[in-house]
């Protein structure tokens, strides 16, 4: 497996990862408390912004074929 499809696979698994601590946070969560409001208040950001990173670094992977 090259660096390429590593960090893909590791990108995909980080995205999932937050959608599973955003829908734990407000649907699973036994209690609501300010942990779990932060926790998907952060599992939010990360749905956002980790997508953002990985279109940026297909198109610098692909400048740079690697």
């Amino acid at each position: 497996m090259s660096l390429r499809s590593f960090h893909i696979v590791f990108i995909t698994v980080c995205t999932l990862l937050c959608a599973f601590l955003v829908v734990w946070a407000f649907v699973l969560s036994p209690e609501p408390s300010a942990i779990a409001t932060t926790s998907g208040i952060l599992g939010i950001a990360g749905l956002l912004l980790i997508p953002v990173y990985a279109v940026m670094f297909l198109k610098k992977a692909t400048k740079l074929h690697l």
